[in-house]
């Protein structure tokens, strides 16, 4: 019987529920010049990004799919700000809360969206509400960040992803880029409002503000 091998293990043939031709090529690879970023995404000088092949009977989804949604509490977390001190969700209860995942630090669309919410921030505390960030980058990284761009909210260091996995945020690019996704918790720790767009940072701001100035 003929077999197929992937990764040093083979599969016979009766197991291989679609060989039909992919619908893309085995491997399209974009290749980057050195420490460039694409949406969100740091790149080493060799690096590149593939989409892998994808079967025509499957379906183009991320992941990772979203655990927390509209009406429910999400998980708890304690992390470290871009000061190193510890900062826990709970210290945030009995007011609204906007928190914002976002990929890197100093990738264009994190640096205007972050940009975005310290120009509108007064309208958010005005509103009675705290904003917060979170991303992979280590505290020293939020604090060099926060500094340059005179960022006057918290940013929480999620290293190895822990909360983003645990509140389920989506990855694009088939999961290969970490989600820009913003929720709004009002002053119970329920979700109001899940939004997800990557390449339109800045419509994070608009839609968490229309929603809570229309409270």
């Amino acid at each position: 019987m003929a077999s197929f091998t992937f990764s040093n293990h083979s599969l016979p043939t009766s197991l291989i529920l679609n060989t039909q031709t992919p619908r893309y090529p085995s491997s399209q690879l974009l290749s980057t010049p050195s420490n460039s970023h694409f949406f969100g995404l740091k790149l080493s000088h060799s690096s590149t990004f593939s989409i892998p092949s994808t079967p025509a009977s499957f379906s183009l989804t991320p992941s990772i799919f979203a655990k927390v949604n509209k009406g429910s509490k999400p998980p708890a977390f304690t992390l470290k700000d871009q000061d190193g001190k510890v900062v826990s969700l709970t210290k945030f209860k009995g007011k609204p809360l906007v928190v914002y995942f976002y990929p890197a630090d100093e990738t264009p669309g994190c640096t205007k969206q972050a940009c975005a919410f310290r120009d509108s921030y007064e309208k958010f505390k005005k509103a009675g509400a705290e904003v917060v960030g979170i991303s992979g980058d280590d505290a020293s990284s939020h604090k060099a960040f926060a500094k340059k761009y005179r960022l006057p909210f918290t940013l929480l260091s999620d290293e190895g992803n822990k909360v983003r996995k645990e509140w389920g945020v989506p990855g694009d690019f088939f999961g290969a880029l970490p989600g820009r996704e913003t929720y709004v918790l009002d002053k119970n720790g329920v979700v109001q409002l899940v939004y997800n767009n990557q390449f339109q940072p800045e419509k994070h701001i608009d839609e968490t503000l229309k929603l809570l100035q229309s409270r």
